[in-house]
Order: structure tokens, then C-alpha cells, then sequence
């Protein structure tokens, strides 16, 4: 037996254990794990900092780095995780038929979830206390520029999930470092795993969604915009476009394309381009925009509309009308999060009605675009599919359902 056929059949295995645990035991572990993380804080720290030391690509400094306050950060999740209530056998639905046949949609694991991801080890820990929480097991492939910190945030968790008397396979991350790995985690484990969840750049993404044979859960890239309204009052427009852009530049939800309403350049444009370089942003505009600066700010090209920088840059257009600014963003966007800062609910109505976003935002800054902010206590990805689930995938989109029907004896005539 291979080596990942051998971390599948543990997974079916604790999957199947799984179900006869009670959530309140569930509740503990997450509460024990959280306590593990402040007790393991220093070796955590110690193996982040191999990682940190060793990374080629600098930019990813900020998405790889641990410290007390980023710790911190993911007990608040793990403990806000375990404050929800079991997601599992909720009456989701339910009716009677004429004939007295009673038929209930109650709520059900999925079973065993893939996640591959990049970057972010805070990830692990999420991703393993959101589907132990909804009942579902975790097989983890973490990037190898945070392995150090994977392995060891994944064996804090299977450790805890021992000391609970629950079986530790409940909780997998892979170490083998060899790339075609992920191959074959798309291609030749259907048999054991139920859903892959992709979290990192667009080359990741888009690999997972080209070759895996198992339904995958993700966003490509987060093409963020803002439409900026004639009406908008400009003293909240800046805060939000100013929080949106520069918060953390390096994040999904950071917006990348500014749409200004025609009406409200004099009013609004200059002085809040001006903020944006001020707070040390490139800005990127059309030829109308740029007539405000005499024409000393970089000119927009046709791929700008289409990038996801990740970085402090921003590419600003001037649009007719929202219509007009809705009709960017479907040939644009990328069904991620998309937000409108306008006092007018009218031309608010017709952007959150028009855009195919999975969030729509009217009068916030895109960085929302969260599971923590949402009260989801964290998330193991943002869906941008159609089907659902769609936009922060918490506890209870980790979920499936069945048909309960029951009755006295009836048979079809």
C-alpha cells in the first residue's frame, strides 16, 4: 500500500470512528488544542522562524510569519470554533405528505476533506478544528515553505485528539515534500477523500480545479473592486477604499480595481487617489483620471483589469454609471467580493442585484470578506463556485444532508 493510500484508509477509518463521539468531547478538544497553542507558543515561534529564515520568496514573509499576536489570533478562532453548536443532525426541513409519509432533510457530514494550501500556517489549525467540528476528518498538505510550522500546529492537534481517547488519523498532514504528492492526492484518491479544498495563488488553484477528479470547494483569485458612487459621502468612502487597499495587501479580500462613477470625479477622485499614494499605494488610472494629476500617474492597461496584485497597487477607472461599473466587473471579476460605497439605494440595489459575486458589499471594505468577521469562527476557504456553498465555507457549509422517511407500513400504489 502507497504512502497516501495508507493516510486515506486511516481517514476512512477515523471518519467511521468519528461518528460515535459526542460533540461535547469535540468541544474539549478544540478547548484543549487552543491551550496546547499557549503552552507550545515558543516552539511554535522557533519553528516558524526555520521557515521564515529560509524562504525564497520575501513576499510571502507576511503570510508565513507566527507571532504572540498572530497566536493569539488563532486560539480566538479555535475557541470561538468550539463555542458553536453541533452542526450535525439539524433538522434542516421537514413535511408530511397526504399519505402520512414523513420526510426530513437532516444535516450530515461530508466525510473526508483534502486541503492543500500555501503560506499561511494559521491555516492548519483552522482547517483541522473546522472539520473536526462539523464532524469531518482532515488530510493536509500544507506548502513546503511552512512545513516546519504545519507539522508541528498538525501534531499539536493529533496529540490533543489522543489524550481525548479519539483516534489522532481524525488529523493527517502530509510530510512528504515531493511534489507529485499532490498529483496524485487529485487524482488517485477518490476512493478516500470527499472534497478538496485549494487555498493559495492562482497557479495552485487553477491546477487543483484542471486535474482533480474529486469535487473541489475554492476561488481561483480574489479580484476584489470597489464602485465609488456620485452620492458617496467622501469622508467614509476614504476610510473604506483606504482599508480595503492597504490593510493587508497580501490577503483575498484586499480590493484590487477602483470603479469611479463619471459624476463624481472633481468631487471624490483626487482626493482620494491622493490618499492612496499618501499611504504609500501605485495607483493605476485611465486617461481621465490621470488628466487630474497632469498626467504624471502610471497609465492602466488592459491586464491591469484583470490582476490580482496582492501588493500596494491599485488600478482605478472611470465608469458612465453603476450599470456601467456592474458591467466590469462580469467581464472582469472573478465572483469573489465586490462592494459598492454609495448613500443612494437605489443605485446600491442594482449593483448587489447585478454583480454574480459570492459577496456583495454595500458601504464596507472588502477586507470583510472573512469567516472570522462573518461569526464563523473561521473558515477553510472562500468559494466562488455557484453551487454552493458559496463565499466563506464555515462550520455548517461543511456539511451535507439526507433524506429521513419514515412511516407505518406505507407502500406505493
Amino acid at each position: 500500500m502507497s504512502y497516501l493510500e495508507n493516510i486515506g484508509k486511516n481517514a476512512k477509518k477515523a471518519f467511521e470512528d468519528l461518528k460515535t463521539v459526542k460533540h461535547a468531547k469535540i468541544t474539549k478538544v478544540l478547548e484543549d488544542y487552543s491551550k496546547s497553542l499557549l503552552v507550545n507558543k515558543k516552539r511554535i515561534i522557533n519553528e516558524n522562524r526555520k521557515d521564515v529564515e529560509s524562504v525564497k520568496r520575501k513576499h510571502l514573509v507576511d503570510r508565513l510569519i507566527l507571532n504572540d499576536k498572530r497566536i493569539e489570533g488563532i486560539r480566538h478562532s479555535i475557541y470561538q470554533i468550539a463555542k458553536f453548536k453541533d452542526p450535525i443532525g439539524q433538522i434542516l426541513e421537514q413535511w408530511q405528505r397526504p399519505n402520512k409519509l414523513k420526510i426530513q432533510k437532516v444535516s450530515t457530514p461530508i466525510g473526508v476533506i483534502g486541503v492543500i494550501y500555501e503560506s499561511r500556517p494559521n491555516v492548519t489549525a483552522d482547517v483541522a478544528a473546522l472539520c473536526i467540528k462539523s464532524g469531518n476528518c482532515s488530510i493536509l498538505r500544507g506548502g513546503s515553505e511552512a512545513f516546519n510550522s504545519n507539522k508541528l500546529l498538525a501534531n499539536l492537534f493529533r496529540e490533543t485528539l489522543k489524550k481525548n481517547n479519539i483516534n489522532k488519523n481524525c488529523v493527517q498532514f502530509i510530510e512528504n515534500k515531493n511534489r507529485k504528492i499532490v498529483n496524485n492526492l487529485l487524482s488517485k484518491m477518490s476512493s478516500y477523500i470527499d472534497v478538496i479544498v485549494p487555498r493559495g495563488g492562482k497557479g495552485l488553484v487553477a491546477k487543483v480545479q484542471k486535474f482533480s477528479n474529486i469535487h473541489v470547494i475554492g476561488h481561483l483569485e480574489g479580484l476584489c473592486h470597489i464602485y465609488l458612487d456620485k452620492t458617496a459621502n467622501i469622508d467614509m468612502a476614504k476610510k473604506i477604499i483606504i482599508n480595503a487597499k492597504m490593510r493587508r495587501t497580501s490577503i483575498c479580500g484586499a480590493v484590487e480595481t477602483l470603479l469611479i462613477d463619471e459624476k463624481a470625479i472633481n468631487s471624490h477622485a483626487k482626493k482620494i487617489i491622493q490618499c492612496l499614494i499618501d499611504e504609500g499605494c501605485e495607483v493605476r488610472v485611465d486617461d481621465k483620471i490621470n488628466k487630474l494629476f497632469k498626467n504624471k500617474l502610471k497609465k492602466a492597461k488592459e491586464k491591469d483589469w484583470k490582476t490580482e496584485y496582492l501588493d500596494s497597487i491599485i488600478s482605478v477607472k472611470t465608469v458612465r454609471h453603476v450599470k456601467d461599473g456592474v458591467d466590469h466587473i462580469l467581464k472582469y471579476g472573478t465572483m469573489h467580493t465586490d462592494s459598492i460605497i454609495t448613500n443612494n439605494k437605489k443605485n446600491a440595489q442594482i449593483f448587489l442585484n447585478g454583480v454574480n459575486s459570492s459577496i456583495a458589499m454595500h458601504n464596507v471594505s472588502t477586507q470583510f470578506a472573512d469567516g472570522g468577521e462573518f461569526g464563523f469562527g473561521g473558515e477553510i476557504g472562500i468559494s466562488t463556485n455557484k453551487l454552493p456553498p458559496r463565499g466563506p465555507v464555515g462550520i455548517n457549509q461543511l456539511t451535507s444532508y439526507k433524506y429521513v422517511v419514515t412511516g407505518k407500513g406505507i407502500i406505493r400504489p
